[in-house]
């Protein structure tokens, strides 16, 4: 009769399946290989598995931040690193990064509102800060104003709409990209307030527009309306201002002249 396999070649071939149990891939992954060099340089048992814990949580974050930028929908190329600081002299770079940390702001469900004519940066700062903002751990969600008033239209004749503005409470910052092409007499604008008044104080949005408070009488249904729309979003927010030369037409001239 055979010996029994040792204990430890049995212990071998059920890790695997232990830690695929406990859903510990990463550990998984490297164990065999950290045990070799533990085994080789001495290691003790608290640092083979501290080791093997760092890569589990580092592979964890690298997992959860990939799966909140799908959700997020940011555009792509739109970040820090390729945003012109130079070429928007009236917003501070050290000012506008800081954003990215989410703190204290998104604590306090404080606003960023952009302003400025078209393709002046206002689209790319949004973005960029949400970019940062997944990093640091937060979800964001980006979206075109119109269509997201589409959505709360639908859900508003569905009767789902509590249910909608609930699953966008998840996100820490609702990123409204273009909010004044949102027209009252193209739809209900209605809803669009009561997304705003939802997360007043409690979630952060950051609203890119190119008219000023003084227009937005053309986007909310009444006068009453657009003046609450405007009070719940200035109430705790900075307001960034993007009042230069448009950066597409910029370059639309340089490639002319080249």
């Amino acid at each position: 009769m055979s010996d029994p396999l040792p204990e430890r070649q049995i212990d071998t071939a059920r890790l695997p399946l232990m830690l695929s149990a406990l859903r510990l891939p990463s550990i998984g992954r490297h164990w065999d290989k950290f045990a070799a060099r533990a085994d080789r340089e001495g290691w003790g048992a608290a640092r083979y598995l501290a080791t093997l814990c760092e890569h589990e949580l580092a592979d964890r974050t690298s997992r959860r931040i990939a799966r909140h930028l799908a959700e997020a929908d940011l555009p792509r190329g739109k970040t820090f690193a390729t945003f012109d600081f130079a070429a928007v002299p009236t917003v501070r770079k050290a000012h506008l990064m800081a954003f990215g940390s989410g703190d204290p702001w998104l604590e306090q469900g404080a606003n960023i509102l952009c302003f400025g004519p078209s393709g002046t940066g206002k689209t790319h700062a949004a973005a960029a800060i949400g970019h940062a903002l997944v990093e640091a751990g937060r979800r964001v969600f980006f979206v075109r104003t119109t269509d997201l008033v589409q959505k709360l239209q639908a859900a508003h004749r569905d009767l789902s709409l509590p249910a909608l503005l609930t699953r966008l409470d998840r996100f820490d910052c609702l990123i409204l990209d273009d909010l004044g092409y949102a027209r009252k007499d193209q739809a209900e604008t209605a809803v669009l307030f009561e997304l705003i008044a939802e997360r007043y104080e409690r979630r952060s949005l950051i609203v890119t527009c190119n008219q000023p408070f003084s227009e937005w009488n053309s986007i909310f249904p009444n006068a009453a309306m657009t003046v609450a729309a405007i009070d719940r979003l200035v109430h705790h927010a900075t307001i960034l201002e993007f009042n230069t030369e448009s950066y597409r037409k910029r370059t639309a001239a340089a490639q002319a002249a080249a």
